[in-house]
């Protein structure tokens, strides 16, 4: 007899339709995500972790990406925390600098400022509300890089694409 498939077929096609649509609008997002790396002194951990909360909302253009140490940058796993982070920064598109008084003091925040440079890496200041601190990491001043409150970095990350 005539007509399409039976009535069951063609919701099963439906439903296929909308799994695969599904898909790509999940790639979409991801694409129109930016894979960050944060660089922070350690200290500012708690702080940090409310900056990453943010990002786990979908509509947040930011993914975080960091390998937080404690470590000593002269300590003797200091090659192969070296070695791990380059490769975090290679991964990224960007690196936020988390800026607090604690950071002008961070021999690794220095470090992976410069190593984002050397690799062609836009580098972003970031800080809490309104809170600039006194003091900046030397490469921050020295490379003129932006600084801008913590409530403006989604919309800055955006508009550097």
């Amino acid at each position: 007899m005539g007509g399409g498939g039976g009535s069951s077929g063609s919701i099963g096609d439906i439903q296929s339709l909308i799994d695969r649509a599904k898909q790509e609008l999940r790639k979409t997002a991801q694409v129109d995500r930016r894979n960050v790396f944060i660089s922070f002194a350690y200290e500012d951990i708690n702080e940090v972790n409310l900056l990453r909360a943010q990002s786990k909302n979908e509509n947040s253009p930011i993914e975080f990406n960091d390998w937080s140490v404690s470590d000593p940058i002269d300590s003797e796993r200091a090659p192969y925390i070296k070695q791990k982070i380059l490769e975090r920064i290679q991964q990224s598109s960007l690196t936020v600098v988390f800026l607090s008084n604690s950071t002008a003091n961070s021999k690794w925040v220095s470090w992976e400022i410069e190593e984002s440079i050397a690799r062609g890496k836009n580098v972003l200041g970031v800080y809490p509300q309104n809170a600039m601190p006194l003091s900046l990491p030397q490469p921050i001043l020295s490379h003129k890089i932006r600084c801008v409150p913590w409530t403006e970095l989604a919309t800055t990350i955006a508009a550097m694409r």
